[in-house]
């Protein structure tokens, strides 16, 4: 079974939350950041990104780390950030147009994760895992969550979400994107007993969003440990954990600059070889993702090239191997190495990837501009599918899954010590 812990969460006071909170450090360039933090001084991508305002410094160099927890420090002292004090756990709600996702925030042992109680399906690079372990390291605290999914028979959920309805908000956070985003503190001791009970039965937790920022955590407490310390909160690091009935998944696109030479009707005969392709007709361009025109089993994605959408079912019977059998799998093996070229799906500058949720027409409006010669729109795995290839410790191909919600940065932190 998982462990779950209470803990004491530095916040941003309720009336600077809006402008604390930041997207997480890992979507944006250091040049994105630089724009975001000139326009609003207080975002805390001065702590997550603090190689955006050091440009002519190396961006692994230790005073950029440094930067970051003097920072954070001040904004403790000058009452920006407050201490909660007493231990507890957290809410984080997200409320879009569509739905209303509530995740329990709480810190998780990292013990769990050595163990594999904590799953993973993606490996972390180890250029961003050692720049987080670093970040971590300096500023002495977990700045953005790991997002986790537990499998829930609805108890949980309902609980959490229950609270959520009568608890007040620490703090409210309208975002770009219409989204808002909510902290409840739940400090009750009944409460906080009846979930701590109910998660004594969850036997896994699966990370979602943030394998970086997990291992990261996970490499700061074996530092400690072989530095003679541990056994406190470095020994933890900080989730937001949501039902598995609770969580969106959407697919990941991929963009190709070139055809490898290729007339787009000679590319286009490569491709009919292995998928029977088809012209979808007119396409819903604010959806994140095109409708199948026929339901059923099989490798499904569609194609836009030279102003058209087109809906391409893979021939031949589905692989056994469930990684193997994942529509990216699919794509990347029978189209984008043999004819294409792309045989390193991670470096190759010629691919690109489109995360999860924007509109067909932004896709659409990438091709028709020429900054790409194709688009390949992917549907959603489901969540099982995730958390099944996890069980048998297996690791999906890079950029197969975009999780909702998304989480900002800045709104709970969890400090080492």
């Amino acid at each position: 079974m998982v462990k779950i812990f209470r803990f004491a969460a530095v916040r941003p006071e309720p009336v600077a939350a809006a402008r604390v909170a930041a997207v997480p450090y890992d979507v944006v360039t250091a040049d994105e950041a630089a724009a975001i933090i000139n326009e609003n001084p207080m975002s805390f991508l001065r702590i997550s990104r603090p190689d955006a305002e050091l440009p002519d410094i190396p961006a692994h160099d230790g005073r950029v780390y440094a930067r970051a927890r003097q920072l954070f420090d001040d904004l403790r002292s000058g009452g920006v950030f407050i201490d909660d004090g007493a231990p507890a756990m957290y809410i984080y709600q997200v409320v879009t147009r569509a739905e209303t996702f509530s995740g329990l925030c709480c810190c998780l042992p990292v013990e769990d994760y050595e163990s594999g109680a904590i799953r993973r399906h993606e490996q972390t690079r180890y250029d961003k895992e050692e720049d987080r372990t670093r970040h971590i390291d300096a500023v002495n605290a977990n700045t953005g969550p790991v997002v986790l999914i537990y499998r829930d028979a609805g108890s949980l959920a309902r609980l959490i979400e229950g609270l959520a309805d009568i608890l007040p908000p620490q703090a409210e956070v309208r975002w770009h994107d219409g989204s808002l985003h909510r902290i409840f503190r739940i400090a009750d001791p009944g409460d906080l007993a009846r979930i701590e009970a109910l998660f004594s039965s969850v036997d896994r937790l699966y990370i979602a969003d943030g394998h970086h920022r997990a291992k990261s955590a996970v490499n700061v407490a074996k530092r400690r440990r072989q530095e003679g310390g541990g056994g406190g909160e470095e020994d933890r690091f900080m989730g937001v954990l949501f039902a598995d009935s609770g969580v969106r998944i959407h697919g990941y696109s991929r963009m190709v600059r070139d055809l490898a030479g290729r007339s787009s009707r000679e590319f286009m005969d490569e491709v009919s070889k292995v998928y029977t392709i088809s012209a979808c007709g007119p396409v819903d361009r604010s959806a994140f993702q095109i409708t199948p025109r026929q339901p059923g089993d099989g490798h499904l994605m569609h194609m836009y090239i030279d102003h058209t959408w087109y809906e391409c079912r893979a021939k031949g019977e589905l692989p056994s191997d469930p990684i193997a059998a994942l529509d990216v799998s699919v794509l990347q093996r029978e189209v984008l190495e043999p004819i294409l070229g792309i045989t390193d799906p991670r470096g190759d500058e010629r691919l690109q990837y489109l995360g999860g949720a924007r509109p067909i027409a932004d896709l659409e409006g990438m091709v028709d501009r020429d900054e790409y010669a194709v688009a390949f729109s992917m549907q959603p795995v489901r969540v099982e599918t995730v958390l099944s290839i996890a069980d048998e410790n297996g690791i999906m191909p890079p950029k197969s899954t975009w999780f909702e919600p998304k989480l900002l940065s800045g709104l709970i932190i969890h400090t080492l010590s």
